[in-house]
């Protein structure tokens, strides 16, 4: 199998989970070409089977590497828990829509790197546990541990933000 069918393919999977885990957008661009490179180099450690997973794998490791190398690390926080629910579809719903994108996109800003990278991997690149297992290299049954803290977490953060829906 060639490095372009195998990894380019996955492009936009390898710069989203960059994106999340540096919390910018020209860090993410230069963590991922560090990570092209760097799966380029080691493509014939590649044995076939899923290459976003292996891909994914080597931007999650570059990522933290390059945020210890760039960046203190930060102290893990927790929020007050309460359900963030849309309102019903009104007039002012896009605008509503657009704020709701915002409030999402801040509150996973604010999650642990273990449980961004979970919900991230799960909920916007649709991966599978076992595959989340395989990018991480934690076994299944704390995959699925932090995903489930990672939406209480999610939860907690929209609430914080949403109070007059409590």
């Amino acid at each position: 199998m060639r490095f372009e069918q195998a990894v380019l393919p996955h492009l936009g999977a390898a710069y989203n989970l960059a994106r999340w885990l540096t919390r910018d957008a020209h860090d993410a661009d230069d963590v991922v070409q560090e990570a092209y490179l760097r799966a380029y180099q080691f493509f014939d450690s590649f044995h076939g089977g899923d290459g976003r997973a292996w891909l994914l794998k080597i931007v999650r490791n570059t990522c933290y590497t390059w945020l210890e190398k760039n960046r203190p690390r930060e102290p893990m926080t927790t929020f007050d828990e309460t359900r963030h629910s849309a309102p019903a579809a009104e007039p002012d719903a896009p605008l509503v829509a657009s704020e709701d994108r915002e409030l999402l996109r801040q509150a996973l800003g604010e999650l642990p790197d273990e449980f961004r990278e979970a919900i991230v991997l799960r909920e916007l690149e649709g991966m599978s546990y076992r595959e989340i297992a395989a990018v991480t290299g934690a076994p299944i049954g704390t995959v699925m541990s932090r995903l489930a803290r990672a939406r209480e977490r999610l939860q907690e953060g929209l609430a914080r933000r949403r109070p007059e829906e409590r």
